[in-house]
């Protein structure tokens, strides 16, 4: 059962590592890994080296993810252009498709949401640190996820963004103000034992960890200890 803060329902804290720290020489194996870790998702960040200064994986990496695991695919599309690939993703299999927020306005924004919907999948909203909330005031009653990034997106591996909690708060008083109780907040960028409870004290709800996971010494370990620190928080 998830607890009741202010009167919106969080959920029991859910783990999504993000691949962008696996390796990729071996990352059937890693998957595998954080499925018997208890993760909940694999986060995939789809970079363009347009919207963000990096290029990741695309399609074709997707539709090998959907084969080799159960996990819901949790597809982060950090890209110029989303209204021209999303189709692209949710055919390939993403279960939970985010669209960055900075990247479409208004009935643009509207439609990529539509249409995530309409192919069955979860739809996502993602905030880059200086993006104020305030944008997701339109759609966030039709979203079933927000991803506040506490670093800038584009490289694993960053420090936490120090204040980021209070975003997370912030969408959750937006969520809990449009009576929208079943939203999921996720927070992406340097989370892991020493952030985790800040941020879910806060409102998340699922967690992307990269280095925190695939970098420790015992991974599955990790994933135990960060889910357990979150919902203590909670």
């Amino acid at each position: 059962m998830g607890s009741r803060i202010g009167g919106l329902m969080f959920q029991p804290v859910k783990i999504a590592p993000s691949i962008l720290s696996a390796d990729f020489m071996n990352l059937e194996n890693d998957i595998r890994m954080i499925e018997e870790g208890g993760a909940a998702y694999v986060h995939v960040d789809v970079m363009d080296g347009h919207f963000v200064p990096n290029l990741t994986i695309g399609v074709p990496h997707v539709k090998q993810l959907k084969r080799i695991t159960k996990l819901p695919l949790d597809v982060h599309l950090m890209i110029a252009n989303p209204l021209e690939q999303l189709p692209w993703f949710l055919q390939a299999g993403a279960d939970i498709l985010t669209v960055h927020a900075e990247t479409l306005e208004g009935q643009w924004l509207d439609r990529a949401i539509q249409l995530i919907h309409d192919a069955g999948a979860l739809a996502c909203v993602a905030l880059k640190p200086n993006t104020p909330v305030d944008v997701l005031s339109t759609v966030i009653d039709k979203l079933d996820m927000v991803l506040v990034m506490s670093v800038e997106p584009g490289f694993s591996g960053q420090s936490y963004i120090e204040g980021s909690e209070q975003k997370v708060a912030q969408v959750a008083a937006m969520a809990r103000e449009v009576g929208n109780e079943a939203l999921l907040i996720e927070v992406d960028g340097g989370i892991g034992e020493k952030t985790v409870e800040r941020v879910c004290a806060a409102g998340a709800d699922v967690i992307v960890c990269g280095n925190a996971v695939f970098a420790a010494d015992d991974p599955k370990q990790a994933i135990h200890d960060i889910t357990v620190i979150g919902n203590a928080s909670h």
